[in-house]
């Protein structure tokens, strides 16, 4: 396989689909604050990596399925060896509707469980890996009519999935240290309180934790600072208002958490690329 990103874009006459194989080497560690309006899957060829979720991080090894719903924040992280592989596929839900019709929503099944990981048997894992492989080799090869077999290999590989969730819970995933467990209770409690002020002192004392060694593995465990992830949490939580309600932008404002209307403009606008009333354009 090659060292470089190897991409595979449909659009327009197939239904809309991205899939981006990479091989690395050295050291990476996501540097963008990250969440998007489309479904992730990600699966772990080769190598291991920390993948932080929502409100938890996992271990994610080889042969790992992990599952990205919308607009959920996430980010990777090296663990051990740099050396990894992985393949990455991006859809919306025009594109699985398009691919599934009336099934959809039993694919989707994946991406609506507590778990973001799914651990098959050796033996599915299998005919996963090789799903995935011959995935790869048709789009660095692109034998004739090769842009039909993305779209089919995605739809086997979620059927896949969904049907053994139908008839196993997803193996239990530990915390790997009791610290890591009390970051997720705190994560947990920004995620229900963003609108609140949160400092981290306050909450370090909340948690019985010293302020320094809550920022420091609150960083290690999500890759993100304590401010960065408070202010991310707010924005998130604006766009969805501004998507979903008519709520006017001032009290959409004040509703996550920012005190000051101008601040959060130029916070929203930094993160977003674009103001919040630009946004709530793109979608009505």
């Amino acid at each position: 396989m090659k060292n470089i990103p190897l991409e595979f874009h449909s659009f327009g006459a197939t239904p809309e689909l991205y899939i981006e194989y990479t091989k690395r080497a050295a050291p990476f560690t996501m540097e963008d604050d990250h969440y998007h309006d489309y479904y992730e899957i990600y699966y772990m060829l080769a190598g291991q990596r920390i993948y932080f979720i929502r409100d938890r991080s996992y271990s994610v090894e080889q042969g790992d399925l992990v599952f990205i719903q919308k607009h959920e924040l996430h980010k990777t992280m090296q663990s051990g060896d740099a050396a990894h592989e992985r393949l990455i596929v991006h859809f919306d839900d025009a594109t699985i509707r398009s691919l599934a019709g009336k099934h959809a929503e039993l694919l989707l099944t994946p991406f609506r469980q507590a778990s973001h990981i799914i651990r098959l048997p050796r033996q599915e894992q299998l005919a996963v890996d090789q799903l995935m492989r011959r995935l790869l080799a048709e789009i660095e090869q692109r034998p004739e009519g090769f842009e039909l077999f993305p779209p089919h290999a995605v739809t086997e590989l979620l059927l896949t999935a969904a049907r053994y969730l139908q008839k196993h819970e997803p193996a239990p995933l530990h915390h790997a240290t009791p610290m890591h467990a009390k970051i997720s209770e705190v994560i947990r409690y920004i995620n229900a309180h963003f609108a609140e002020p949160l400092r981290l002192g306050v909450l370090a004392e909340q948690f019985f934790i010293s302020p320094y060694y809550l920022s420091r593995m609150f960083k290690e465990m999500t890759g993100f600072t304590f401010s960065d992830y408070v202010i991310l949490t707010r924005i998130k939580e604006a766009q969805r208002l501004l998507r979903e309600t008519e709520i006017s932008i001032t009290d959409i404002a004040a509703a996550v958490g920012f005190d000051n209307f101008s601040h959060f403009g130029k916070t929203f606008k930094k993160i977003i690329r674009v103001s919040p009333r630009e946004y709530r354009k793109q979608y009505l």
